[in-house]
């Protein structure tokens, strides 16, 4: 269990909580802090305005930027809203995971354009290693992985094997759905008379079963899709 500083900027000034590593970064990735469950992860039942410095936040200060002197309550909200300081190894742990998942990604997802074959893991990460390829951690996976071909492709021919998919959208879920198309490159797009709404797009052949999962969950089965083939 590593103990670290939680902070975030409110009403102009800064205020740090100290809690547990590991058990906050899960909190905060769920969105799930909250004063009871915080309870536990707290290391000092103080919020402070610089740690380091040993100084505590003041009373008033607190009053005014949270509305409530509940230090389970606060730390929820810095959790949730503000900033983890990682320690290095930390850091460098996440970076590492981050960069296997993205190595994985491009192994399902591209081939070389000469010859269509894929290409195997060790040789896209050995590529990634020689070029410098920066992990961004606060981007996803496919996100970062769609930039990273364009540092690698100078070292060797790649692209990403994508079928194109037409898929139409009921109107009554064209609000949640509309946002699930813009990581992709959209051919052609439309909304139709009633409301619906209909898009083509390159979809990267790896990515289908997750793609009809998310897709089938916002819009409960009622989405159609067809493969168009060139």
């Amino acid at each position: 269990m590593v103990d670290v500083v939680a902070r975030i900027k409110a009403k102009g000034k800064p205020f740090e909580v100290i809690v547990d590593c590991d058990k906050a970064i899960e909190l905060k990735k769920k969105r799930m802090a909250n004063a009871a469950n915080v309870r536990d992860i707290l290391a000092i039942n103080t919020v402070f305005s610089d740690y380091k410095k040993g100084f505590k936040a003041s009373a008033s200060d607190i009053k005014d930027a949270f509305g409530t002197e509940d230090v389970n309550e606060i730390a929820a909200k810095i959790i949730t809203d503000g900033e983890i300081l990682l320690p290095q190894e930390y850091r460098d742990k996440e970076r590492e995971a981050k960069l296997r998942q993205i190595v994985d990604f491009l192994a399902r997802n591209c081939i070389d354009p000469r010859t269509k074959a894929p290409y195997t893991a060790d040789r896209i990460l050995s590529v990634l290693k020689e070029v410098g390829a920066r992990v961004d951690e606060t981007r996803s996976v496919d996100e970062q992985a769609l930039l990273i071909i364009k540092q690698i492709e100078a070292k060797m021919p790649i692209k990403i094997a994508t079928i194109k998919l037409k898929v139409t959208i009921p109107a009554a879920h064209t609000g949640k759905a509309y946002g699930l198309f813009q990581k992709f490159n959209k051919v052609k797009e439309e909304w139709l008379s009633d409301g619906s709404f209909s898009c083509i797009i390159d979809l990267p052949a790896g990515m289908q079963l997750e793609f009809y999962d998310k897709l089938n969950a916002i819009t409960h089965g009622s989405a159609l899709t067809e493969e168009i083939k060139d």
